[in-house]
């Protein structure tokens, strides 16, 4: 049986590899290239050596603050989203009533489009701060923090599941024994339930590292950047860099490739480490 795999399987990963490379590891490697050309389409770009990687970082100043603002965004949302996560994890797997319809009505806002969120949460929280006579654009801070509001709305949900699938895969004979040996729930939490669940506490994290970064629908429906770029995220930043300024489009591109390496970078740091934790538990 394994010999009949072996022979077959190019067969078999054959269209997809065909596919991945042409819809990604293609356009992926052109876009790299393009990032060091002046250009407005492929065939006429020539070649402008670091010049969009120098530009991106002096004429056009709203990528470092955009990337402190998302990165700032990333910390607080992955903290956020994780810690109420684990919590209603922990809450409904305690055989309380109307368990099921309590998990399906935290999934649900997962499978809302980032636009329409967008806009619905824009509503809500104009609506509310209308009676102190703001809105969200009055200042980058409500601006921020309504981003973390609808980010956590959206995936606490969806990360509350993954943490349920793990801890339904305790032993129970484990906790009752800890039980019977004095362990309170602190010491229950701390020493059985966080230990054996740490491989669904890498997956989270980097779920809710990578999607901290690359949020984009959500930040142009709830504020566009506004006021004056104060929340613009990286991607959006991006987008408006490459669409929506002539003779940018280089520069787009060189900050497509940074913000790449960027996430890229984080993400694997981030695996590596709660990896190690796993390891240890």
């Amino acid at each position: 049986m394994e010999k009949s795999l072996r022979k077959y399987f190019p067969i078999f990963a054959l269209p997809a590899l065909i596919c991945f490379t042409i819809s990604f590891l293609i356009p992926m490697v052109w876009g790299a290239v393009l990032s060091f050309c002046s250009f407005t389409n492929i065939t006429n770009a020539e070649f402008v050596g670091l010049s969009n990687y120098v530009r991106a970082f002096t004429i056009d100043n709203y990528f470092t603050s955009a990337f402190w603002f998302t990165l700032a965004f990333a910390v607080v949302t992955v903290i956020t989203i994780n810690i109420l996560a684990f919590a209603l994890a922990l809450m409904l797997t305690r055989g309380i009533p109307g368990t099921n319809a309590l998990r399906t009505i935290f999934f649900m806002p997962n499978l809302i489009g980032g636009i329409v969120l967008g806009w619905i949460w824009q509503m809500i929280l104009n609506g509310f701060l209308a009676y102190y006579e703001e809105t969200l654009l009055s200042d980058a801070s409500y601006g921020f923090w309504g981003l973390v509001i609808l980010m956590n709305w959206q995936n606490v949900g969806y990360m509350m599941v993954i943490y349920i699938a793990a801890i339904q895969n305790i032993p129970a004979e484990m906790l009752e024994a800890a039980s019977i040996d004095g362990a309170n729930g602190r010491t229950a939490l701390f020493r059985i339930i966080i230990p054996s669940v740490m491989p669904s506490i890498t997956i989270c994290l980097f779920l809710t590292t990578t999607n901290g970064f690359k949020l984009y629908d959500q930040n142009l429906a709830l504020t566009n950047g506004a006021p004056n770029h104060g929340t613009e995220m990286l991607a959006l930043n991006i987008f408006n860099t490459f669409y929506s300024r002539v003779g940018f489009e280089g520069v787009g591109q060189a900050k497509a490739v940074i913000f790449t390496l960027l996430v890229a970078s984080i993400a694997l740091l981030q695996l590596f480490m709660t990896r190690r934790k796993e390891v240890e538990s």
